[in-house]
C-alpha cells in the first residue's frame, strides 16, 4: 500500500481541533465518500481538463480527500508528477490505498498538512508548482481566504491556481439554493458566496466561469507577467 507523510503536530489549537473534527467525520464516510459525492460535486472533471499543465510539470491538489481527483488527473497528464495534501489522516489512508491500487505510487506523493500553513511545510514549500487546484475544499476550510493566498504563493512564475466549488445556483429554481445550503450545513460545508471577490489578489489575474446552471463556480488565477 502507498504511504503518506505526516507533518509534525501543530501547536495551533484551532488547527488541531479542525483536524480532529475532520478525522471523526471521515473515519467511516471515507469508505463510501466517492460513491455519494459523484452526484453533487459537479464540475470536477471539467476543472481537471482545464488544468492543461505543461509536460513533466508538478501538479498540486490542496485537500485531496480520497484521492479521486489525483487518479483522474494522473490519467489525463501521464508525464506529470502529483502532490496531494489533506488535513485528515483518515482521508489520506483511503487516498494512499487508491494510489496503490491504481499503480500511481511513483507519480503521486501524499502529505498530511494544513492548507493555511503550506509555506512552512519542510517538504512542500521548497518547490514551486505549475498547477495548484482546490476541488470543493474551500467550503470546508475555516480560513479559506488564507488557504487561497497561501497556495497562490507557491505557484511558479507561469503557474495557475484552479478552483471549483459551489456556485450561486443562478440558473436553478430560487428555493434550490436555500435547500442545498441547509443540507450542506449538516456536513459542515459552507459555500463561499464571496469566493470571486476573494481571488482578487494583488499580482494575479482572475477569471471566473459557471457550469451546471450556476451550481458550480470555476476560478483561475494566473500570475501577472512583468
Amino acid at each position: 500500500m502507498a504511504v503518506f507523510t505526516f507533518m509534525n503536530a501543530t501547536t495551533d489549537v484551532q488547527t488541531n481541533e479542525h483536524k480532529l473534527h475532520m478525522d471523526r467525520m471521515y473515519r467511516f464516510q471515507r469508505h463510501f465518500y466517492d460513491a455519494t459525492r459523484a452526484y453533487y460535486l459537479l464540475g470536477r472533471d471539467q476543472m481537471l481538463r482545464e488544468l492543461a499543465p505543461p509536460e513533466n510539470s508538478f501538479v498540486f491538489e490542496v485537500g485531496c480527500g480520497t484521492g479521486r481527483n489525483l487518479v483522474q488527473a494522473a490519467k489525463l497528464y501521464p508525464t506529470c508528477q502529483f502532490i496531494g495534501i489533506d488535513i485528515s489522516d483518515e482521508m489520506l489512508l483511503t487516498a494512499a490505498n487508491k494510489m496503490s491500487v491504481a499503480g500511481l505510487t511513483d507519480k503521486v506523493s501524499l502529505f498530511q498538512a494544513d492548507a493555511t500553513n503550506l509555506e512552512n511545510h519542510p517538504a512542500l514549500s521548497k518547490r514551486r508548482y505549475d498547477r495548484i487546484y482546490f476541488s470543493y475544499t474551500l467550503s470546508m476550510i475555516p480560513e479559506w481566504q488564507t488557504a487561497i493566498v497561501t497556495a497562490a504563493s507557491l505557484l511558479s512564475d507561469t503557474g495557475q491556481l484552479h478552483i471549483v466549488d459551489f456556485g450561486p445556483c443562478s440558473g436553478l429554481p430560487k428555493p434550490f439554493k436555500g435547500a442545498l445550503y441547509r443540507w450542506l450545513s449538516a456536513f459542515d460545508v459552507t459555500p463561499r458566496d464571496a469566493l470571486a471577490k476573494a481571488v482578487s489578489i494583488t499580482g494575479y489575474d482572475a477569471q471566473q466561469s459557471l457550469s451546471h446552471r450556476g451550481y458550480a463556480a470555476h476560478l483561475k488565477l494566473t500570475r501577472k507577467q512583468p
